[in-house]
């Protein structure tokens, strides 16, 4: 079983600037994944062709269960709004998080998290980008849980905020709330943390360290995948690990094969 994240970029390349739908659909095929959790997600944004990227990653993969997870109705960095509900946003431009899969799915779960209380720098990587003081946005954890060969599990995707210390604090409500969930648990996603300081801060051990960004010559790890105890003791060990270079995105996607 491959388990992997993806930070999207919302399907942009840093080599043109633009979005290509069968790009995008040969850069996800090409990761081969049983479970993909996506971040930087766009859904009927007109920056990426108003198309739906959780739906396309899905079809590139053969996946017949996939579900998208806004964490705003607008564009980050520009205007938008946090959703009500779940529901919400429908036939306007979202922004969040997607998660992939080849097994069934019994249920989805969403966990909203509220955005840092103070602007930050980001680096904004791609002509025209450079250091900028922007907003944080609400995030959000999309659960699921899964009938997989190896039993029941439950795989969570998030994107945590890119302010020092909030995502830690975002990262200890996210392990809180996925311990109301069935074990065992993996989540996956960016958490625009260190790999050291995500397994202090949950407990769970990293499947995967390798650096996965920037992507032409990566250096920290932002992107992880990491299991509670009872997933270390019930799922096969890992076998390999790798970061593809990717014809999209400013990260690398980490991949993490089981069994």
């Amino acid at each position: 079983m491959r388990l992997a994240t993806f930070n999207l970029l919302h399907g942009r390349s840093l080599t043109d600037g633009l979005v290509d739908p069968d790009r995008l659909t040969a850069a996800v095929r090409a990761l081969d994944a049983d479970v993909l959790a996506l971040q930087e997600v766009d859904r009927d944004q007109s920056r990426s062709g108003k198309l739906d990227l959780t739906a396309i990653a899905a079809q590139a993969l053969d996946a017949p269960e996939h579900r998208f997870a806004a964490a705003v109705v607008g564009t980050p960095g520009e205007a938008f709004r946090p959703l009500t509900h779940d529901d919400d946003g429908h036939g306007e431009p979202c922004y969040g998080i997607g998660l992939v899969s080849r097994h069934p799915v019994r249920a989805w779960r969403v966990t909203r998290l509220r955005p840092a209380p103070v602007r930050s720098p980001i680096y904004v990587p791609g002509p025209g980008g450079g250091l900028v003081l922007l907003r944080d946005e609400p995030r959000v954890v999309l659960a699921a849980a899964l009938d997989t060969p190896y039993g029941p599990l439950t795989v969570a995707a998030t994107h945590l905020s890119f302010v020092p210390g909030w995502n830690a604090h975002q990262l200890r409500q996210v392990v809180r709330a996925l311990r109301t969930l069935p074990a065992p648990r993996i989540l996956l996603g960016d958490l625009n943390l260190p790999a050291g300081p995500a397994r202090l801060l949950t407990g769970w051990r990293p499947l995967g360290r390798r650096p996965t960004y920037p992507a032409a010559a990566p250096r920290v790890q932002l992107d992880h995948v990491l299991a509670d105890r009872q997933a270390q003791r019930q799922l096969p060990p890992v076998t390999a690990v790798d970061t593809p270079l990717s014809t999209i995105s400013d990260h690398r996607p980490l991949l993490v094969d089981l069994g």
